[in-house]
Order: C-alpha cells, then sequence, then structure tokens
C-alpha cells in the first residue's frame, strides 16, 4: 500500500508541472483536445496505457532496471 501511495502521489506531481510552468500553453492544448476526434484521444490514451504497461513489466520483471 506505501509504494501503490507514494506512486499516486509521483503521478500527481508530474501531471501538476505543465499546469505550473506553462499555464497558458496548457490552456491552449486543452483547448485543443476538445476539438479531437473520440477515435483519435481513444487511440492516444491506449498508446499511453500501453506504454505504462510495458513500464511496469519491465521493471518489474526483467532486469533492465536495477
Amino acid at each position: 500500500m506505501k509504494f501503490f501511495v507514494t506512486a499516486l502521489g509521483l503521478l500527481f506531481v508530474l501531471e501538476a508541472i505543465p499546469y505550473v510552468l506553462f499555464p497558458e500553453a496548457m490552456r491552449r492544448w486543452l483547448a485543443q483536445l476538445g476539438t479531437m476526434a473520440p477515435g483519435v484521444l481513444r487511440a492516444a490514451g491506449l498508446l499511453a496505457l500501453g506504454v505504462g504497461l510495458l513500464l511496469c513489466y519491465l521493471t518489474q520483471r526483467t532486469g533492465l532496471f536495477p
């Protein structure tokens, strides 16, 4: 549970960095997201999910990241 809460905290930190450093650019980028087709957003989400799962697998099951 401690690892999960730490990972969740790190997620919040990483998600907040663009909003703190570049608030105007984030506002424009979020406005562009509203105009994108749902299929494109879904594909981007699936790609991010796949990369995340691959990273989890590589760090937990292989010796690539000691």
